[in-house]
This record gives structure tokens, C-alpha cells and sequence, in this order.
């Protein structure tokens, strides 16, 4: 299995949310362009659930992609199989949370205030692709570099000018193109679900200035949605490269804004989890029981008063703040790392142990210090074309590989 390659319900996550603003205590309506997530406007709880998934997600990808763990196995086999299975679920966290504040920016009442779906389409795209492009370089870089001593399933081989041209339209997996790095696949889904919920309540609110009755068909057709999702396309793999497979975590997070902070609101995320309930009594999923926890704390946590109150350490904001760095660069370090262990230490479990913990280390490391080179400044007009110029002057070399 290459790099490239998607483990099932694996991957990582998008630092694309919107932080919901606040005014008198009810969430503004995101008309206009949306926090960037600045410090004054983060939600400490969300950045908890961030920062707990990232780290869940960088371990998940140090048990499944070798050959470090697959040397270091015999030493911890439970806790390697552990993460390889159960560490990918910290994914569907990431799907919940991000429903959870596209609602509060763009619908918080449930009544969408969206009227230009484009600008923040673009926004999310440029805030996306940007960074992951820039890391994409990195991780042609690496391959290049480990490729003549590293002989393993993880090192991808030669670019292509239909490979890197889908992963500028954030859409490989529909173009059946091969991903240059590991959870690229989570970038190109996190577009597709923005996109679709945007137009959908968009649409919704275009209809509504003529028809106040159908205000509410962009909510509407989201919970049409997510119970399609749950008890049809979610259960069924052949939908995995659409947005409906994932739709009902995203969904979820909708539904823990638009249920909470109002007198019934317990009662209703109580229907939710009945009905969540019975999609899981016809197909258990795990995957699912993590989006239903995720919406609960979430819920309960807007419902009970204590979202924007609860305090969290100053690493724990930290981590959340590069996340999304971290685990665009977090693959071709560790990739490095692995190679470097491997070739001087092919058989020493314990060398290959100690390497996890260096990769993982030096994955934080990285990913801050992506932050404060390319990510923060990526709205800047010369790092875009920088980055644009880097990514095809690396993917055509990549072709000569």
C-alpha cells in the first residue's frame, strides 16, 4: 500500500472551521467574511477535541504506515493494532466539529444568512489548498530523497501531470488519481461537505427572500441528509469517495448548534440519539458512536453554558491552532524519520520504538514551525504564488523521478 493510499475511515483534518462570533450572547450571522480563528475568537472546547484528534491521528499514521512500526510491533503489539483500528476514528470528530461552526457562521438559528455562497467557497478553498499544496512540495521532496534507500510501499513513485493537477482542484479520489500523502483524501472531503452545505444554504436563503416558507430548506434538506447518510450511504463503502458517505457526521455537527441552547434542547439531542441509535441497531458502526459523542459534548456543552466558559492550558490551544499543519507535514517527516531509523537500524525493535517517539515529536515540531512559515502567511499575494510556483516546479521534477 502506498502512501497515497487512503486507510479506511482514516486520515486527518482540516483547520478550514469558522469560530462562531458572539454578540449578546446569540451567534452573529456570518454574512460577511468569517473569523479567521484568532485567538480572541476560539472556543477552548473545540480546540480540546482538535488538539486530543490530532495527536489520535499522527499516532494512527505512525501504527499504519511502516516500517518503523512493523520492526517496533513485537514490543507493543497491543497498543500498535490499537491505533492502527480505533485511531483513525478521531477523523469523524474533526467532520462533527467542522458542521458544528459552519452552522453557528452561516445559519444559527437554523434560518441560513448565507447570500454569497462564493466568497467563502473561495475563502475555504484558498485556505485549504494553499498550505497543503506548500506541503505536498515537502512531500515530493522526501520521496525524492528516501526513494534510492528506502524500498517500501509507503514511498509513492513518479508525479503526474493528471496527479497534480486533481490535487489542486481538491478532488483526486473522483479524477481517481493516486494522493501524493496520507489523509490528502480528508482535505478533498472537507471541500466537498463545505461546498455542498454552503449551496445548500445558500439556495435556501435565495428561495426564502421570495418564500419565507422555505427558509428552513436548507436545515431541512441537511437533516434529510443525515439520516440518508446514516442509514444508507455510510453503509455502504462504494459512496466513500462522496460527500454523502460522510455526510452524517457533518450533519451531526449541525444539529448539536441548531438542537442546543434553547428550553427543549436536552429532549432533542435525546431524538438525535435515538434515531442515531437505530442507523447503529441495523449497521454498528464505531465511527459513528465517535460522531455521536462528539455532538453530544459539543451539545451539551452549548445547551449547559459552558462552550465558550470552559478553560483549557495554553499548549492544548496551541496544538489546535497548527493542527492542520501538523498533519500536512507530519507524513513526509516521519516518512524521513522512518527511513533514517530503518537504514541503520533494519532490526532493532527498540531503535524503531525510540524512532516513533522522534517522529512524533519532530511532527509537532514541524507542523509549528509550517505555521509560522507558509500557513498563517498564506493569504499573503507572493506566498500564493510562491507556493503555486514551488508545487509545479516540484511535481515536474517529481515526473523525473
Amino acid at each position: 500500500m502506498s502512501a497515497a493510499a487512503r486507510p479506511p475511515e482514516g486520515g486527518a483534518f482540516s483547520r478550514g472551521e469558522m469560530s462562531a462570533q458572539r454578540t449578546e450572547g446569540r451567534p452573529a450571522c456570518a454574512a460577511a467574511r468569517p473569523p479567521e480563528g484568532g485567538a480572541s475568537d476560539r472556543l477552548p472546547l473545540v480546540d480540546a477535541v482538535k488538539a486530543i484528534a490530532c495527536v489520535a491521528i499522527v499516532l494512527h499514521h505512525l501504527a499504519f504506515y511502516g516500517p518503523m512500526s512493523d520492526v517496533a510491533y513485537p514490543l507493543m503489539p497491543a497498543l500498535i493494532d490499537w491505533l492502527y483500528h480505533y485511531g483513525r476514528m478521531a477523523v469523524m470528530a474533526f467532520f462533527v466539529v467542522t458542521g458544528f461552526l459552519t452552522a453557528a457562521a452561516f445559519a444559527p438559528t437554523g434560518v441560513s444568512c448565507l447570500a454569497e455562497p462564493w466568497p467563502a467557497i473561495r475563502r475555504r478553498y484558498l485556505r485549504l489548498a494553499l498550505p497543503m499544496l506548500a506541503a505536498m512540495v515537502l512531500v515530493i521532496a522526501v520521496y525524492a530523497l528516501v526513494r534510492p534507500w528506502l524500498r517500501h510501499e509507503s514511498v509513492s513513485g513518479p508525479t503526474s501531470a493528471p496527479q497534480l493537477l486533481a490535487h489542486v482542484l481538491l478532488n483526486h479520489e473522483l479524477l481517481d488519481q493516486e494522493a501524493l500523502s496520507a489523509g490528502v483524501w480528508y482535505v478533498a472531503m472537507d471541500f466537498q461537505l463545505f461546498v455542498f452545505v454552503a449551496l445548500l444554504l445558500w439556495l435556501s436563503h435565495a428561495l426564502g427572500q421570495r418564500w419565507p416558507v422555505l427558509r428552513w430548506l436548507g436545515a431541512g434538506a441537511i437533516v434529510l441528509l443525515t439520516a440518508a447518510s446514516l442509514f444508507l450511504f455510510n453503509r455502504d463503502d462504494a459512496w466513500d469517495e462522496t460527500a454523502f458517505y460522510f455526510f452524517c457526521y457533518y450533519g451531526l455537527g449541525c444539529l448539536a448548534w441548531w438542537l442546543t441552547d434553547r428550553r427543549n434542547g436536552w429532549g432533542w439531542l435525546l431524538v438525535v440519539t435515538i434515531v442515531v441509535g437505530i442507523a447503529l441497531a441495523i449497521d454498528f458502526r464505531w465511527r459513528v458512536v465517535v460522531a455521536l459523542a462528539t455532538m453530544w459534548l459539543l451539545g451539551a456543552a452549548r445547551q449547559g453554558g459552558w462552550l465558550v466558559t470552559t478553560k483549557m492550558p495554553a499548549p492544548v490551544m496551541r496544538l489546535a491552532q497548527v493542527s492542520y499543519s501538523v498533519f500536512l507535514v507530519h507524513f513526509p517527516l516521519g516518512l524521513l524519520v522512518s527511513a533514517t531509523v530503518v537504514h541503520f537500524f533494519a532490526r532493532d525493535a527498540v531503535a524503531n520504538v525510540l524512532g516513533m517517539i522522534v517522529s512524533f515529536v519532530v511532527s509537532l515540531a514541524g507542523g509549528v514551525l509550517f505555521y509560522r512559515w507558509i500557513e498563517s502567511r498564506a493569504s499573503d499575494s507572493r506566498m500564493r504564488f510562491g507556493i503555486l510556483a514551488a508545487y509545479g516546479v516540484a511535481g515536474g521534477l517529481g515526473m523525473l523521478a
